[in-house]
C-alpha cells in the first residue's frame, strides 16, 4: 500500500495527514508552535522549531504503518515569510512572518518611489507589508550585519523541504508572494532583484507545485523512519494548496478560506487582469493562475475576542449564545484589522474598531459583530473581483472558521452566494497530498484525481430576506473605514 503525507504549515500549528490513493485520511496529527511578537505589529517564528514539529508530527503520523510505504511528501505553507540562510545554510535570524507589519517605510518606498506601475510591470503586483521583498529591504536597513550574511532566502515551507532534501527550492505559487517573481513569465524579476539588492544566486530554484525536487536525505529518513527514496515535491502556498484540496482549479472557480487570515481566490487558466492591484495576481498550483484578496485577521479575530476579551477558549459554546433572530439586525460593527489590513485597502496603520456600542450591548452582540465584520471584509475583495469583470456565482469554503454553521450562514448571506462545503476539511494538507499523488503518477491529472477524491458534502444557500438585511448593513460597514482612515496615522504617532 502506498501512502502520501500532506502537511499544512500554518501560523500557529502544523497539520499533517496520511492519505491513501483513494483519498482516505488514515490519520491526522497537529503540532502547535509559538509565534513571537517582539513589538506590537511584529510577528516572527523560529524556523528550526517548525522543522522539529514536522519531525515529531511525522513520526507520530506513520507510527501504525511501515515507513517504506510512504511514497511522497507534500507541504502547503504560510506565504511571504522571510527565512534567510548563511553560506553554511544556517538560519541567520527568526522568520519574519506574513502578518508582520514592520515594513511600512519599505512599502511606501516601493509603491511611492519605485512606483506601483513599475512594480506591477515587473511582478504583476504592488507592495504590501506582508510580502517578502519589503522584509529584505527592512533587514538591509535595520540589520545590515544579517543582510551581509545572506547566501539564500527561502519561504517557511521551503526551509522544511531543504531540511528534508538539501535542495534550495520553491514553487511558483509561493514565490508569487515574494514580490520578486515575474508572475506572468514565471521567472525571478531581474529588475526587482536589483531594486531590493538581492543577488540571483540567493534565490531558490523554481518548480511547479507538483514537481519533484528530490528525495529525503538518508540521515533524515532514518530519523523519520521512512525510506530515503521517499519523494519530496515543491509543494504550494497555503491558499493554493487549499484550492487544490477543494477542487478549485481550472477556469473561473472560487474558494473562500477562513483561517488565521481570510482569502478569496478565483482561478484562471490564463494570466488574469488585476486592475488597480487591489487583488493579488499569483501563479496557481495547477500550472495556471489566480486572483486573490487577502485579509490579515479572519478566524484569528474570533480567537482574539474570545480568549483575550471574554477569557474563554470554548468558541463553540460562546457562539451558541448568539440568537440567530439577530442576524442582519445587529447595531454593532467591527473592523477586523487587528494586524493592519491587506486587500483591498493596503493599510498597515489600520487597527480593529468596534462602533455602535451602547449600554444595552451584550457580549453576544460584539461576537456577532466580529463574525459579521470578517464576512464584510471578505466581501470587500469579492466586490473588487466583480468590478474587474469576474462573475462569482458560487464558492467553496474551507478553513477553521468555516467549521462554524453560524459563520457559514453569515457568509452565505453577506455574500449572497451558495457556499459548498468540501467532503474533506483539511484543505491545504489534503491539497498537498493530492499534488504528491500527481508527482508520483498515482493519477494522470488533477482533473482525474479531483473527480475521484473531491466532493461536496453540504451546500449553504442564502436566504433572500436575510441577504437583503445584510446588504443594508454592508452599505453602512463600507463607509466606516474611509471616515476614520486618517485617524489611524495620528494614533500611530
Amino acid at each position: 500500500m502506498k501512502y502520501y503525507i500532506g502537511a499544512d504549515l500554518g501560523t500557529s500549528s502544523l497539520k499533517l495527514v496520511l492519505v491513501n490513493k483513494n483519498g482516505e485520511i488514515i490519520k491526522s496529527v497537529s503540532k502547535a508552535y509559538d509565534v513571537i511578537y517582539p513589538c506590537e505589529t511584529w510577528s516572527e517564528q523560529n524556523p528550526e522549531e517548525l522543522f522539529n514539529a514536522f519531525v515529531i508530527g511525522t513520526k507520530e503520523l506513520i507510527s501504525e504503518i511501515r515507513g517504506e510505504e510512504v511514497a511522497a511528501i507534500g507541504i502547503a505553507g504560510q506565504m511571504h515569510g522571510l527565512v534567510i540562510l548563511d553560506k553554511d545554510d544556517k538560519v541567520i535570524r527568526n522568520t519574519i512572518l506574513w502578518n508582520d507589519a514592520r515594513t511600512h517605510k519599505e512599502v511606501e518606498y516601493l509603491n511611492g518611489v519605485i512606483g506601483k506601475e513599475n512594480l506591477s510591470k515587473y511582478t504583476a503586483n504592488i507592495a504590501f507589508a506582508g510580502f517578502t521583498a519589503p522584509k529584505l529591504l527592512w533587514v538591509k536597513a535595520n540589520e545590515p550585519e544579517n543582510f551581509e550574511k545572506i547566501s539564500k532566502f527561502m519561504l517557511p515551507k521551503d526551509h522544511i523541504n531543504y531540511c528534508l532534501t538539501g535542495v534550495h527550492a520553491t514553487d511558483y505559487s509561493d514565490a508569487s508572494g515574494t514580490l520578486l517573481l515575474d508572475v506572468k513569465n514565471k521567472c525571478w524579476s531581474k529588475e526587482m532583484l536589483d531594486i531590493c539588492f538581492v543577488k540571483e544566486e540567493w534565490c531558490p530554484k523554481l518548480y511547479e507545485s507538483y514537481e519533484v525536487i528530490g528525495t529525503v536525505k538518508e540521515d533524515i529518513a532514518n530519523i523519520l523512519g521512512i525510506s530515503k527514496n521517499t519523494v519530496v515535491i515543491a509543494g504550494a502556498a497555503d491558499n493554493a494548496g487549499a484550492a487544490i484540496g477543494t477542487g478549485t482549479f481550472g477556469e473561473g472557480r472560487c474558494n473562500i478560506s477562513i483561517g488565521t487570515s481570510g482569502t478569496v481566490l478565483v482561478t484562471s487558466d490564463g494570466f488574469p487582469s488585476a486592475e488597480g492591484n487591489e487583488l493579488h495576481a499569483f501563479a496557481h498550483s495547477d500550472g495556471g493562475f489566480y486572483l486573490m484578496g487577502c485579509m490579515l485577521s479572519a478566524a484569528s479575530c474570533n480567537k482574539w475576542f474570545c480568549e483575550n476579551v471574554l477569557s474563554t477558549n470554548d468558541f463553540g459554546k460562546e457562539s451558541e449564545k448568539i440568537d440567530e433572530a439577530c442576524l442582519g439586525k445587529n447595531n454593532v460593527f467591527f473592523l477586523p484589522y487587528l494586524m493592519g489590513e491587506r486587500s483591498p485597502i493596503n493599510d498597515t496603520d489600520a487597527s480593529g474598531v468596534f462602533i455602535g456600542l451602547s449600554p444595552t450591548t451584550t457580549r453576544s452582540d460584539m461576537l456577532l459583530a466580529v463574525f459579521e465584520g470578517v464576512a464584510f471584509a471578505i466581501r470587500d475583495s469579492v466586490e473588487v473581483a466583480k468590478s474587474v469583470g469576474i462573475n462569482i456565482s458560487k464558492s467553496k469554503i474551507c478553513g477553521g472558521g468555516a467549521k462554524s454553521p453560524l459563520w457559514r450562514k453569515i457568509f452565505a448571506n453577506v455574500l449572497n452566494l451558495e457556499l459548498e462545503i468540501p467532503n474533506v476539511e483539511e484543505g491545504p494538507s489534503f491539497g498537498a497530498a493530492i499534488l504528491a499523488m500527481i508527482a508520483t503518477g498515482e493519477y494522470a491529472s488533477l482533473e482525474e484525481c479531483a473527480k475521484k477524491l473531491i466532493a461536496c458534502k453540504e451546500t449553504v444557500k442564502p436566504d433572500s430576506a436575510l441577504s437583503a438585511l445584510y446588504e443594508e448593513r454592508y452599505e453602512k460597514f463600507k463607509k466606516i473605514y474611509p471616515e476614520i482612515k486618517n485617524l489611524y496615522k495620528e494614533l500611530r504617532k
